[in-house]
């Protein structure tokens, strides 16, 4: 897989507002308030930055937190994780592993078979449906 690097400009170019400060910035959308929080649609979730595939709505649960969340990617490549230590907290990020956009956090406290909660932000997620 061939990476997509962009300069800051670039990506605002390309990017809304919201979606340069989630996605390029690390920030966090509010609980409740994304688009695909309570989508119930058959198809797979993409990255808003670079189309690559992540999640398939079939791994899609309502895990009561406001964001969607999945139990697990398209394949594990789709995805990075890393050391998160902001806010005084430890958790792991999740990024795309094609153009290293932040797209949420992944904790052990999920349903099985894997028992993972990848948590997202609406806005930095594409639906294309099947």
């Amino acid at each position: 897989m061939q990476k997509i690097s962009k300069t800051d400009k670039e990506w605002k170019e390309q990017l809304s507002a919201e979606a340069y400060e989630v996605c390029r910035a690390h920030g966090t959308e509010a609980p409740f308030s994304g688009k695909f929080y309570d989508f119930k649609g058959d198809g797979i979730y993409r990255c808003i930055c670079c189309g690559q595939e992540l999640f398939d709505s079939s791994t899609k649960y309502d895990s009561k937190t406001g964001w969607p969340s999945f139990y697990e990617t398209v394949r594990d490549e789709a995805v990075v994780e890393e050391k998160d230590t902001s806010y005084g907290m430890t958790r792991v990020e999740v990024k795309c592993s094609k153009c290293d956009a932040h797209l949420g956090h992944v904790f052990a406290d999920g349903p099985m078979p894997t028992g993972l909660r990848y948590c997202i932000n609406s806005v930095c997620l594409e639906f294309k449906e099947r």
